[in-house]
């Protein structure tokens, strides 16, 4: 499956060399995972680079748009997502395919900017999207194959219905917790 993916690559590309610029980077990106998830993307720029302890001359060196920001947190999420395909890949098919989209449901439940590339276009959101696809299409080709999904499912459907629910606001963690098991109990053939 993924490993070292072409998402993680790109990431890397983007951090700096210098160390003292590599750690502003890495300021940002952690005070921009906390604002989006509190936030959503719209969250203040002015905020992120407070929150960093950095100028906002620094977020803009580092992230001159605001997708530049949203993109490269994008690619840090769709990369622990095809890590976590890696991880969960022993288990038995339905187990397997269940545990990874748990992982999704908790990625795009709190961290909103994952869901939001769903929808944004981009070179970089289209690739994304592929990793985390292709992350997901060989644990339900297996639950597929072991009869335990349904055959005339795809992982795009599967990953639309489950990033849906996931954005809907809930009553309360339970109703959430049951609206989920409901979308992911429909999988199964």
């Amino acid at each position: 499956m993924g490993g070292q993916n072409r998402a993680t690559a790109t990431l890397e590309e983007r951090r700096p060399r210098r160390a003292d610029a590599a750690r502003n980077f890495d300021a940002l990106v952690a005070a921009g995972r906390a604002a989006f998830a509190e936030d959503g993307s719209d969250a203040s720029l002015e905020d992120i680079a407070r929150r960093a302890g950095v100028g906002i001359g620094t977020l803009y060196r580092n992230f001159p748009t605001r997708d530049d920001l949203i993109e490269t947190l994008y690619l840090r999420e769709v990369a622990a997502l095809a890590d976590a395909a890696d991880e969960v890949a022993d288990l038995e098919p339905w187990a397997a395919f269940e545990a990874w989209l748990d992982r999704f449901v908790e990625y795009v439940g709190t961290k909103h900017v994952l869901l939001d590339g769903l929808n944004r276009e981009s070179s970089v959101f289209a690739e994304c999207r592929g990793v985390m696809l292709g992350a997901g299409e060989p644990l339900l080709a297996r639950a597929q194959a072991a009869g335990a999904v349904k055959a005339d499912l795809a992982i795009a459907d599967v990953v639309k219905l489950i990033g849906g629910v996931s954005a809907v606001a809930y009553d309360d963690d339970a109703q959430r917790r049951r609206v989920l098991s409901l979308a992911i109990g429909s999988l199964k053939a």
